[in-house]
């Protein structure tokens, strides 16, 4: 009973707005991308050599931020595994607060990796970077406090996987 009135609910609002069930499938795509970013992202820093890694970062080699990239592939891998399945949770509040973390979260690390680049070594990974963490987290702040951001049907309406 409960379950068929909430159902016809969702649709009729489905209906009433077919832009809220569009807005749920682009969160779903791009959480569909940050997951396998996060995930190739993450293996290639898990694995990468010492070399190659010497010659990316210009010519110098430390052991220690070597073994912090390695964790930080770690989390990334880990990430994509979360933010992957994310996209079949229904719940609203929830895929609306993961938009919010997820937007902090990628500005934070544009900010530090900015803060690098102006007061350390310069290289055009770091920009790379910084564009790259900036872009994700502004897609997922559109979504978070966009137009209609605050309204938790957007998250919640079912779609086909």
């Amino acid at each position: 009973g409960a379950y068929l009135l909430t159902v016809q609910y969702i649709a009729k609002q489905n209906m009433a707005n077919p832009n809220h069930g569009q807005q749920r499938r682009h969160l779903d795509f791009l959480l569909l991308f940050d997951a396998i970013l996060s995930f190739l992202f993450g293996s290639v820093a898990l694995v990468i050599p010492h070399g190659l890694l010497q010659r990316i970062v210009g010519g110098v080699y430390n052991h220690d931020a070597h073994e912090i990239l390695r964790l930080y592939g770690c989390l990334r891998i880990a990430m994509g595994w979360i933010i992957f399945h994310i996209r079949f949770v229904d719940d609203g509040r929830f895929r609306r607060s993961v938009c919010e973390a997820l937007f902090f979260c990628y500005l934070l690390q544009a900010a530090a990796v900015l803060r690098a680049q102006f007061t350390d070594r310069k290289n055009a990974m770091n920009w790379l970077a910084i564009i790259l963490l900036t872009v994700v987290g502004f897609c997922y702040g559109r979504f978070r406090f966009g137009k209609g951001g605050n309204m938790i049907k957007i998250y919640e309406l079912q779609v086909h996987h």
